[in-house]
């Protein structure tokens, strides 16, 4: 009895702490994810969006190699289902390309909240395309959130900048991208849909860099197109190990907590501060989504498990 009652918090103990330390993970990987996209505006500056975009994919397909490729992984670049691999590093490539010309012209924040539509629109497109029951409950969630986004662009009152529209479009094909992450799961490995994700934007952006390359002006921005790769990369190394630490659903609500390191950046290496209506939006944008997240949470909790 005495080694029974002396285990006891040992064991509970050891889950708590894999739990501590994929949260820490996964907030280390967002703010990876925030300085990726500080650093995409900051050279933007300088240089066209798309050498960034370039220079992303480059730096991180050659750190992924790295680690994955055929002697390391054989039978990596074999598929089964080419076109789905095809299509979505398509919508990868669509949503870095949105993203980062959006970034160019709004602020880090106002781009985030906007991305921050992502899992409804995932909720929304996942009933039809996957078969998922969306409720009425859901639906109104969605709804809700759709209006932050309204709240925060402000279109018909003179504030909305068009690059909104970017930064949408981009949610939009990210939101995609993730439906069809979620059908090639049980046909590739990870390791194939990562090479393909990675290649996929050198092959299409390389062959138009000689219409539109611009020298970078310094050594300082050539090292920071160098390191939105590294990010990228690190940021999504990061998020796999924190899932193989904690539950999904204690991790995700954390996603949110993006919008302080890009309120942070975006104060401390451009000035910007958004107006009280970017933070009401962005409020009702998270709000919506926890909710979804506790639905759905909701929906797969057994019969005797507690909410």
């Amino acid at each position: 009895m005495a080694d029974t009652v002396s285990s006891s918090p040992l064991k509970t103990a050891a889950p708590r702490q894999s739990t501590m330390a994929g949260i820490a993970l996964m907030c280390a990987a967002l703010f990876c994810f925030s300085c990726l996209d500080a650093t995409a505006k900051w050279v933007n500056r300088s240089v066209d969006p798309m050498v960034t975009v370039w220079a992303r994919y480059m730096a991180g397909a050659l750190l992924t190699f790295m680690v994955i490729n055929p002697r390391t992984q054989p039978g990596a670049l074999r598929t089964r289902r080419l076109p789905l691999q095809l299509l979505r590093s398509l919508l990868l490539l669509g949503a870095t390309l949105c993203n980062f010309f959006a970034l160019r012209y709004l602020q880090l924040v106002e781009t985030q909240s906007i991305i921050f539509s992502t899992p409804l629109l995932v909720a929304l497109f996942a009933g039809p395309l996957l078969g998922e029951h969306v409720g009425w409950r859901r639906m109104v969630a969605i709804a809700v959130g759709f209006f932050g986004v309204l709240v925060i662009t402000r279109p018909g009152l003179g504030t909305m900048h068009p690059a909104a529209f970017l930064s949408f479009a981009g949610s939009v094909s990210y939101a995609f991208y993730a439906i069809v992450t979620r059908m090639l799961a049980s046909r590739d490995s990870i390791a194939t849909t990562t090479i393909y994700s990675s290649v996929a934007g050198i092959v299409l952006v390389t062959p138009i860099l000689p219409w539109i390359w611009t020298t970078p002006p310094s050594p300082l921005t050539w090292f920071l197109l160098a390191t939105t790769g590294f990010y990228g990369a690190f940021g999504h190394w990061l998020l796999v190990l924190a899932h193989a630490r904690a539950p999904a659903a204690i991790l995700s609500p954390f996603i949110y907590s993006q919008i302080i390191w890009m309120l942070v950046l975006g104060y401390l290496l451009f000035g910007d501060w958004p107006d009280a209506w970017t933070f009401v939006g962005a409020g009702i944008v998270i709000a919506s989504g926890l909710y979804l997240l506790y639905r759905e949470r909701v929906k797969h909790r057994k019969p005797n498990q507690p909410a």
